[in-house]
């Protein structure tokens, strides 16, 4: 693991991934490439703190972009983390075709590349929600059976049978992750979390989808991060690893716990129409990844609330811009 090329890395998580990795292997023989289309979830401010260092640089192109992805492999890339993606569910609703072009298509260019080019690691990033929905008891395993239930999700589940179909039958050396509910700094504002949080820093309505009682499993981004790094360390090509943070809350209360720790009141909050095939729960078991590379998440989900507020109030000059004049 000397050059990653990490697509997406403008975007929530890929930029926490890029920082960690740099934090962490940034003096060494690490060199990270990262490709980004910069749509509205890419924002090159995420990584404005380490835009200079030395082992890093940003090519801003499309993972569809055959020849582009093909010349960034030949410069010596070996191993590809593929974050890039389209990922909310409601814009999926909206528009599905833009979520196949992306995260089916755009996966299979750069597979196609990546076949070529001869790369020893391709990690692809992908999500719990191509589970499906959970009923009150049990979790995800990495056997559970995809059974998506939104454009968006089902577009992941496609790019991960791909993704599977390349290492089965060329033997391109794939392992596939599937991450519960990331939160944490650098979040867009569409998102849960950082909708109400800064909904509420502004005193407004908080929209909370129909009763509030679907549930998800929530983990930080940095667990997240660390997670990624073990499993490029030390997972095996072929496998498929659930990341979990161990941390199940509603909806409702996630939003709730927000509004206590800023001292607002409830009646902030504004039940709205439920999305069309809004998934009831999720839960993972991430217990194959603990035994394969040692992680656990640290950090829990009070204290990681507590820490996503307290940046979010001090980076406005961040998120503002972002904020598409729906009343965020």
């Amino acid at each position: 693991m000397n050059h990653l090329l990490v697509t997406g890395g403008m975007g929530f998580i890929g930029s926490n991934f890029i920082r960690h990795m740099l934090e962490r292997y940034g003096d060494g023989d690490l060199f990270i490439t990262n490709l980004d289309l910069l749509t509205y979830a890419g924002n090159p401010e995420k990584l404005r703190d380490v835009a200079s260092h030395p082992r890093y640089r940003f090519v801003r192109g499309d993972i569809l972009d055959a020849k582009l992805v093909g010349s960034l492999l030949a410069e010596g890339v070996d191993t590809i983390v593929h974050f890039a993606a389209e990922s909310h569910v409601d814009r999926s609703i909206a528009d599905p075709q833009l979520f196949l072009r992306t995260n089916v298509l755009g996966t299979h260019t750069l597979l196609q590349e990546a076949l070529k080019s001869g790369v020893k690691r391709f990690l692809h990033i992908s999500t719990d929600e191509v589970y499906g929905s959970l009923g009150a008891k049990g979790s995800f395993t990495e056997r559970t059976a995809a059974r998506p239930n939104s454009p968006y999700s089902a577009s992941k589940a496609a790019s991960d049978f791909i993704v599977r179909a390349y290492g089965k039958t060329y033997g391109l050396p794939v392992i596939i992750s599937r991450c519960s509910n990331n939160y944490g700094p650098y979040q867009h504002p569409e998102k849960l979390i950082p909708k109400t949080i800064i909904h509420a820093l502004g005193g407004k309505p908080i929209p909370v989808y129909g009763d509030g009682s679907n549930i998800r499993d929530w983990l930080h981004v940095r667990d997240h991060c660390a997670a990624l790094d073990l499993i490029l360390q030390k997972g095996a090509p072929g496998e498929v690893y659930n990341v979990g943070g161990n941390n199940e809350s509603t909806n409702l209360n996630i939003v709730r716990m927000i509004l206590g720790e800023l001292g607002l009141p409830e009646s902030l909050i504004r039940f709205t129409e439920d999305r069309p095939g809004h998934d009831r729960r999720y839960a993972i078991n991430a217990r194959k990844l603990r035994k394969d590379t040692g992680w656990a998440p640290s950090v829990s989900l009070r204290d990681g609330l507590r820490q996503t507020i307290e940046w979010y109030a001090a980076n406005a000059g961040w998120w503002k811009p972002l904020l598409d004049g729906e009343g965020e």
